[in-house]
C-alpha cells in the first residue's frame, strides 16, 4: 500500500564512492511527491567520489531527523568503511526505523556488515555478488531485488531500475511511470557489454583484472566480518 503521508529520505555519501549510486536514485527519488530528500555524512563537508566529482551533504548524520527510506549507495570507496562502526551504527539505527532501506551496488555490502541481510534475498554489483554469502544473505542474480523491506539494486546504473521500484512501493506505480517518462529513462544501449553473461571474453577479463584488487580486499574484509557475525560459509 503507498504512503499518503509526507515521507523523508536520506542517502549516505561518503568519500569514494561511485556517484551515480546516489545521484541516479536522487533523480528519481526527489521527484517524489511530498517528500522531503537529504544528503547526509558523518560530517557537513563535501566528500569527493571515486572520480572526483564533490558531493555535498545537508546534514551530519547526528542532525539526521527519523527516516522512512535509507539509501546506501557503494563503490570503490565502500570497502574503507566496511569496519567503520560510526557509519554501520548510523545504518543499523536508521535502518530500523525505516519502511523501506536501499541499497545500490556495493552498498549492499554495507548493509551486511551491519548485520542487515541475514537470511535476506540481496543482490549487487557482479565482481562482488559472491560476497553476499559472507553477511548471511540469500544470493539472488536479478537486477533488482526486494526482499520485505530490504531492496537491494545490482551494480551502479541498476539504482536507476531499483529506485523506480521504490517509487511505485512508496507512491503507486502511476507516480513511478510519470517519473520515468520526466527523466525519458527509456534505456537503448549500443553495446550488449552490461553484464558478464553478455560481455565478449576480453571485456570481461579485461574488467576483472581491473578490479581484481579491490575484489580481492573486499573478499578479506567479508571474511572477517563473517567471522564476528558468526556466519559460516562453506
Amino acid at each position: 500500500m503507498p504512503a499518503t503521508s509526507h515521507l523523508t529520505l536520506g542517502a549516505i555519501v561518503f568519500p569514494g564512492m561511485d556517484q551515480i549510486d546516489f545521484t541516479g536514485p536522487f533523480e528519481v527519488l526527489s521527484r517524489l511527491p511530498d517528500s522531503t530528500f537529504h544528503v547526509l555524512w558523518k560530517r557537513r563537508e563535501p566528500v569527493r567520489d571515486i572520480n572526483g566529482l564533490i558531493l555535498t551533504p545537508d546534514l551530519a548524520f547526528h542532525e539526521a531527523p527519523p527516516l522512512d527510506v535509507l539509501i546506501v549507495p557503494g563503490g570503490h570507496g565502500q570497502e574503507a568503511f566496511m569496519e567503520d562502526e560510526e557509519m554501520l551504527a548510523f545504518i543499523r539505527q536508521r535502518a530500523a526505523q525505516a519502511s523501506c532501506v536501499f541499497s545500490v551496488c556495493t552498498g549492499a555490502l554495507l548493509c551486511g556488515a551491519a548485520g542487515l541481510l541475514r537470511g535476506v534475498r540481496a543482490t549487487t554489483h557482479w565482481t562482488a555478488f559472491h560476497l553476499l554469502e559472507y553477511f548471511g544473505a540469500i544470493p539472488e542474480d536479478a537486477r533488482v531485488v526486494i526482499d520485505g523491506k530490504i531492496v537491494s539494486a545490482a551494480g551502479v546504473t541498476a539504482g536507476l531500475d531499483g529506485a523506480l521500484r521504490v517509487a511505485a512501493r512508496l507512491r503507486g506505480d502511476d507516480v513511478a511511470r510519470q517519473i520515468q517518462l520526466a527523466i525519458q529513462y527509456a534505456p537503448e544501449p549500443p553495446f550488449h557489454s552490461g553484464s558478464p553473461q553478455t560481455a565478449p571474453l576480453s571485456v570481461l577479463a579485461s574488467v576483472k583484472a581491473a578490479t581484481h584488487q579491490i575484489t580481492e580486499a573486499r573478499l578479506a574484509t567479508a571474511r572477517r566480518i563473517a567471522q564476528k557475525l558468526r556466519i559460516s560459509v562453506a
